[in-house]
């Protein structure tokens, strides 16, 4: 059934390697920040559309007009005046991958401030808005019974249609409130994510659902996976925009990231919209590749590479990078890499798994200078054109991206452009992990995790962040697991059997064993952690 969800030439080797390599697009070095403006020297810039009046000036200022660096000025009212009419509820946001929707649990998701529930449990494939019980206990902690989420706090249950259907506590006969029903929020299934339309007052715009054309093309395969990060959607999103970090930041992480290839870009814009940009960039030392890259609103960007292969066949890579805003400091990213090429032997070789925790080590090489940019942000609360130093040789796009808030940041609930900003008007709500007997069976649930303080809610553990949101991974570690611990009572079992041994020669077999036992124990240990 469909989810439900309620709110709570010949290419150089580079080109043409194999899934596992492109992972390396998927995270970005930080901008490079220049002094910020001093406590006394800066106006509060609170609210929407405030423009940042600059009251220091960076003395980089002569090697700007050289060329080094991109410009300091936004786009004019002009351009601002023509995304004068956006409303981030008007569009399409990426929820999850739909093969790892659970069919056991409700899923809980955040839209910005919006708290959502998906499941594939329900009896229809709508959405329904997260209802919270009587004293706002979260529905998206509930369980599925009969088909129904239901509250774990009192038990009301809510159909397929966010229609409260059931209150054991009413008396016989007695009506449910409508006060009592959930709001809807439609979603679909494209492609193979599932997105939801975010507003309240028109019905789902077909026309803005993301489709991506290399998925219609024959031979086209892909490797998709979600990541939990603590920073800012913006955050994340011009980090992926920024090709030149990966040399530096993910040197020797795969086969085709090494830090002798960093070099100048080249950048060309070939178009902007209220909804976005697009335009090409490439690497100076291999000027005939050339990648096109599109932001398109409120968080998509893909990147393409076009190329003929060794045998003469045009082929095709590209990569989306689907980054939801989940809140303060918070995003969600769903990253697929997919190319028509055949996939080598070599790649064949390895399980799924291996290419996932890749791209999770790609993101915890990034994760500390990210996190600490965010806090950069949310403190200086000033345009990022006082705090970035942007290459016109490397920073293109996240110049671009961030003159785009500039122009959409109006009818966003926060954003920080790059002459204008509106910071956050209330703060970050932070969720402890659950504590107790109770609240550690339901963390047990697939789309929950498992019992333990390795499975709780924490940014800076890989289970949290994409264990939790894959299957694989999941069964994954539970294999292992098991494996591991299977050998430590094997290993032990021998150690005792070797004491027992009457021989020096079953000792010794028996002491080789046990030590045998224990290497694989600790090898199916390494993999899981």
């Amino acid at each position: 059934m469909g989810p439900t969800m309620m709110t709570s030439p010949a290419p150089t080797a580079a080109a043409a390697a194999p899934l596992a390599s492109l992972l390396s697009f998927a995270a970005a070095s930080p901008r490079r920040l220049i002094n910020s403006p001093a406590a006394g020297g800066a106006s509060s810039s609170h609210g929407h559309g405030v423009r940042w009046r600059n009251r220091r000036r960076c003395r980089a200022a002569v090697v700007e007009e050289a060329g080094v660096l991109l410009p300091k000025e936004g786009d004019g009212e002009e351009a601002a005046a023509a995304a004068a009419r956006y409303d981030w509820k008007e569009e399409w946001y990426p929820l999850y991958l739909a093969k790892e929707v659970p069919d056991d649990a409700a899923l809980p998701l955040t839209v910005f401030d919006r708290q959502l529930v998906l499941s594939t449990a329900m009896a229809t494939a709508c959405s329904a808005a997260t209802r919270i019980d009587a004293r706002t206990a979260k529905l998206s902690e509930g369980q599925i019974v009969d088909g129904r989420i239901e509250c774990l706090y009192h038990g009301w249950q809510f159909d397929g249609e966010g229609k409260c259907v059931k209150i054991p506590q009413l008396p016989e006969g007695a009506k449910i409130p409508r006060s009592a029903c959930a709001r809807n929020y439609e979603v679909r299934d494209s492609q193979g994510v599932v997105w939801v339309w975010m507003s309240d007052a028109n019905p789902p715009d077909e026309a803005k659902l993301p489709w991506f054309e290399p998925y219609a093309r024959p031979g086209f395969t892909d490797l998709s996976t979600v990541h939990e990060l603590p920073y800012d959607h913006s955050i994340l999103l011009e980090n992926l925009m920024d090709p030149a970090h990966v040399p530096i930041s993910h040197d020797r992480t795969d086969w085709t990231a090494k830090r002798e290839d960093a070099q100048p870009l080249f950048f060309e814009v070939t178009d902007r919209t209220p909804r976005g940009f697009a335009g090409y960039w490439g690497r100076t030392r291999t000027p005939h590749l050339r990648n096109l890259l599109r932001f398109e609103a409120p968080c998509v960007l893909t990147n393409t590479l076009e190329y003929v292969d060794k045998d003469g066949h045009a082929q095709c890579f590209s990569a989306h990078f689907l980054c939801r805003p989940a809140g303060q400091g918070k995003s969600m990213l769903i990253v697929r890499f997919g190319s028509t090429a055949a996939r080598s032997p070599l790649v064949k070789v390895f399980p799924s798994w291996y290419f996932h925790q890749n791209a999770c080590k790609v993101f915890e090489q990034d994760m500390g200078f990210l996190s600490s940019q965010n806090e950069v942000l949310l403190r200086e609360k000033v345009p990022t054109r006082e705090l970035y130093l942007n290459l016109s040789s490397s920073d293109t796009w996240v110049a671009e991206y961030r003159k785009w808030m500039d122009r959409a940041g109006h009818g966003m609930p926060y954003y920080f452009g790059h002459s204008t900003l509106a910071p956050p008007t209330v703060p970050a709500v932070v969720e402890q992990a659950p504590a107790g007997a109770v609240a550690g069976m339901s963390a047990s649930f697939p789309a929950k995790g498992g019992v333990g303080t390795t499975h709780a809610p924490n940014p800076t553990n890989r289970y949290f962040r994409h264990v939790v949101h894959c299957k694989g991974c999941r069964d994954t570690v539970k294999k292992y697991t098991t494996f591991k611990n299977v050998f430590a009572v094997l290993a032990a079992a021998a150690v005792a059997a070797a004491v027992l041994a009457a021989t020096r020669q079953w000792k010794a077999v028996l002491v080789a064993a046990s030590a045998v036992l224990a290497a694989a124990s600790y090898g199916c240990h390494a993999v899981v952690s």
